[in-house]
């Protein structure tokens, strides 16, 4: 059994004739234990379908099962205790608190379970030795670097020990460098047996998930299942399918600015030895005259 199934899900924003289709009929499985990779260019549908699986919207048609329960028409505060206990969020933006130590941001969402204070702050404090930060824990997340504070997001959504992660972009504002880590760390947590669902631009670090989904337009386009460690097919070719563009429209534009650029400083050159000519010249023609 699944642990999410969303059947003939669409969601539409607006009225009438100014009525957007954000996602047209969706359909997918997700097993426990699967790391799915979501793609597609902007406006495809994508964050919408993580909101409606992390329960922070609504699908306007369809039906979603989380965990063998039917959660499109909770009520609000069952929805927020639903997510609460089985999803943990990781942003792009990272979404840390300025005024609070990395601590006390990891050991927050405890607190609205009504954890004790000492009891929510050591289970934070292990979720940071976990994460490699325990030694950052008294920091203000100003104080850390980016892939520190994106590893804080994590040891937040950890925190609650979440049957799912949703990933939205968690590497999007980070360096080559910090996007490993973020990475690894995410691959760790699946091999843990962690059900990961992140979003991605980028074709490279879809080697750490086992499928991949490609959406376009609010339809799931492609799915396609890969072993860890390889980048698929279908992530590869991703960036030449929508638009419609190829590998060698894109080479054809290199091959041009390699071209054009010589030209131009060719051009800048004659264009600077005729002022010279000229300077020399005016100079020559001064001179006779004087004389």
């Amino acid at each position: 059994m699944p642990i999410i199934s969303i059947k003939d899900v669409s969601k539409l924003y607006g009225f009438g004739d100014a009525t957007t289709v954000a996602l047209d009929e969706v359909s997918i499985d997700v097993e426990a234990g699967e790391f799915v990779a979501v793609m597609g260019p902007s406006g495809s549908g994508k964050s919408t379908l993580m909101n409606i699986i992390g329960l922070l919207d609504r699908p306007s048609h369809g039906e979603y099962l989380l965990s063998n329960r039917y959660v499109s028409k909770l009520r609000p505060n069952q929805r927020a205790k639903m997510r609460r206990d089985k999803i943990g969020f990781v942003f792009q933006s990272f979404n840390l608190l300025p005024k609070l130590s990395v601590l006390d941001n990891v050991a927050l969402p405890l607190m609205y379970r009504g954890v004790s204070t000492v009891k929510r702050l050591q289970r934070a404090e292990d979720v940071l030795e976990r994460v490699g930060l325990k030694d950052r824990q008294y920091f203000m997340p100003k104080a850390l670097s980016g892939g520190q504070v994106q590893r804080a997001a994590i040891a937040r959504a950890l925190v609650g020990d979440p049957q799912i992660i949703i990933a939205d972009e968690p590497t999007g504002n980070l360096d080559s460098a910090a996007s490993l880590i973020v990475m690894e760390l995410l691959s760790e947590l699946h091999r843990t047996g962690n059900t990961i669902i992140m979003v991605t631009h980028n074709p490279e670090i879809t080697r750490y998930a086992d499928r991949v989904v490609y959406m376009h337009d609010g339809c799931i386009v492609h799915d396609q299942r890969t072993p860890v460690g390889e980048v698929p097919a279908l992530a590869k070719k991703a960036m030449y399918v929508y638009p419609r563009r190829t590998e060698e429209d894109d080479l054809a534009g290199v091959s041009a600015m390699m071209d054009f650029r010589p030209e131009k400083s060719t051009t800048k050159k004659r264009r600077a030895s005729k002022k010279t000519t000229k300077k020399r010249s005016s100079v020559k023609q001064k001179r006779t005259t004087n004389a």
